[in-house]
C-alpha cells in the first residue's frame, strides 16, 4: 500500500508561436483509501458544463493509476468536447503510462493511488481552423507528466517559494506590483 495520501502539483507548457495550446494541468495524487479517494469517487457524477472522464489512451485502455480529468472552462461545444476527449485526453493519457515506466509513479502503487486532473484547453482551441494538433498534443504530454513528478517530489519546496518571492510573481501582476 502506497504511503502517498495527497499530494499536489501544477505545471504550465506554453504553446508554439501562434497557438492557444498552452497546457495547465493541475494534478492531485493519493490513496484511493484516502481524500483523494473520496474526491475522486464523488467525481464520478457529471456536472453541467464540466465534463468528467476516466483517463484512457484509446478504447479499452484505461490508464493506471485510476485517473479523472476534468475542464478548467465550462465546455459550450461539440468542437471542444472532441478535442478534449481526444487529443488532450491522448496525450494525458500517454504521459501518466509514461511516467510509470519511467519511475516518475512507482508502478508498484498504480492500483493503491488514484489522480485527478483539472485540464485548462483554451476555448479558441474548438474554433481555430489552423490548430496545430500535435502541439495541443506536445504540452499537455509535457505538462502533465512535469505535474506529475511536480506533486510526488512537493516542488516547488516551502523554501523555494520564499527564496523567490520577490524575484517571481504572476504575469498578471506586471505593472501593479513592483518587487
Amino acid at each position: 500500500m502506497s504511503d502517498i495520501w495527497f499530494k499536489v502539483g501544477e505545471a504550465t507548457v506554453f504553446a508554439a508561436e501562434g497557438q492557444a495550446t498552452d497546457a495547465m494541468p493541475e494534478v492531485l495524487i493519493g490513496s484511493t483509501k484516502g481524500p483523494a479517494g473520496q474526491a475522486f469517487a464523488t467525481m464520478m457524477g457529471q456536472a453541467q458544463g464540466h465534463t468528467r472522464m476516466f483517463v484512457v489512451r484509446d478504447c479499452n485502455q484505461l490508464v493506471r493509476p485510476a485517473t479523472m480529468m476534468t475542464t478548467k472552462v465550462t465546455i459550450q461545444s461539440a468542437e471542444y468536447v472532441n478535442l478534449l476527449g481526444g487529443v488532450v485526453q491522448g496525450a494525458i493519457g500517454d504521459a501518466i503510462v509514461d511516467a510509470v515506466a519511467e519511475g516518475i509513479i512507482p508502478k508498484e502503487i498504480v492500483d493503491d493511488v488514484c489522480m485527478i486532473i483539472m485540464v485548462w484547453l483554451d476555448p479558441r482551441c474548438a474554433d481555430d481552423a489552423n490548430l496545430d494538433k500535435k502541439n495541443l498534443y506536445d504540452t499537455n504530454y509535457e505538462a502533465t507528466k512535469l505535474a506529475i513528478a511536480r506533486a510526488l517530489k512537493g516542488e516547488p519546496t516551502i523554501d523555494e517559494l520564499i527564496a523567490n518571492r520577490k524575484t517571481i510573481k504572476h504575469y498578471a501582476l506586471d505593472g501593479v506590483v513592483d518587487y
